[in-house]
């Protein structure tokens, strides 16, 4: 369960690479014990962003607190980073490759041994110990890589793509896993470029474009301000399209169609504050109303609706 105590902050993130301005005075707030989902098109800073909460570079201005302190060295240990760009050693074996990173991130080597049993067991990748890196599909080499993020029960995971390489399947097996990461506990940044991933995982979301962050908060908040009045109406009539045009000169309505066989009527209508009650009134004295759903933008339409604005403003 989430709750008002942050884990991750930044304030006025700047950073620029020669002529070229990452960030630009990038400030989040990511509660503890949710998955906050850092958006944007490629060049928004996203993996800038991330390297700079993993060390691996450093803001020319602004702050970055970690649990409550400034960022130093030693937070390092408490984090878990997946980057996009994987990095496993392909020509050794699987097993001697995660105990050797596992024993870099601190852990003892029988401690290693027994958490990296229970993770092969649970992704169902026993047989994996002594076979070589290179030898594995790239979704396999994704679940190596993922379980050497987690191992060492980090209290903040940033997974960059992390379903790049998946199927399908394993893609759907790391979801569930990154839930349950979160309800053990874990507090989780998710960059991704899949927006139905971030409708299924994030409860929080901030869209960064060309450095700057345009659009952020709680991702319910968000759809509900970005929604349109718009709603989704299906009708059991015999009387076809001809209910619309008893309906079409007071209401907005689009995306009309019948289906005879069915006798089912669906369509969309735009119905401003105080319209709903109306309308009801009126199409049930028409047809039986047999679904009326208002339609909330997805996360994928409120992000090209906001970076295309964005766009057209400057």
């Amino acid at each position: 369960m989430s709750n008002n105590k942050t884990i991750l902050v930044a304030e006025g993130v700047t950073k620029s690479f020669g002529t070229h301005t990452a960030l630009k005075g990038v400030s989040l707030n990511i509660p503890e014990n949710s998955i906050y989902g850092v958006l944007g098109p490629n060049g928004a800073g996203k993996t800038t962003f991330l390297r700079i909460v993993n060390q691996i570079t450093y803001p020319d201005s602004g702050s970055v607190f970690f649990n409550g302190e400034r960022l130093k060295p030693e937070h390092v240990a408490l984090i878990g980073y997946l980057p996009e760009e994987r990095g496993l050693y392909k020509s050794m074996k699987v097993g001697e490759q995660v105990l050797y990173l596992a024993q870099l991130r601190g852990l003892q080597k029988q401690e290693a041994k027994e958490r990296l049993k229970y993770w092969f067991e649970r992704l169902e990748i026993g047989d994996w110990w002594n076979k070589k890196i290179q030898e594995l599909s790239k979704g396999m080499a994704q679940k190596i890589q993922f379980i050497v993020t987690v191992l060492h029960q980090p209290k903040l995971l940033i997974f960059d793509e992390p379903f790049s390489g998946f199927d399908p399947i394993n893609a759907n097996i790391i979801k569930e896993e990154i839930l349950h990461l979160k309800e053990m506990g874990a507090s989780i940044i998710f960059s991704t470029h899949r927006m139905e991933s971030v409708e299924e995982l994030c409860e929080y979301i901030a869209l960064l474009h060309q450095g700057e962050v345009i659009l952020d908060g709680k991702l319910y908040d968000i759809k509900r301000q970005y929604k349109r009045n718009l709603y989704s109406v299906q009708l059991e009539t015999a009387e076809g399209m001809g209910v619309i045009t008893g309906l079409e000169n007071k209401f907005d309505i689009s995306a009309a169609r019948f289906d005879e066989k069915r006798e089912q009527l669906e369509f969309n209508v735009k119905l401003p504050n105080g319209q709903v009650s109306d309308f009801l009134s009126r199409v049930s004295s028409e047809a039986s109303v047999t679904g009326f759903v208002e339609t909330v933008p997805s996360a994928n339409e409120i992000f090209i609706q906001t970076v295309q604005e964005k766009m057209g403003n400057e």
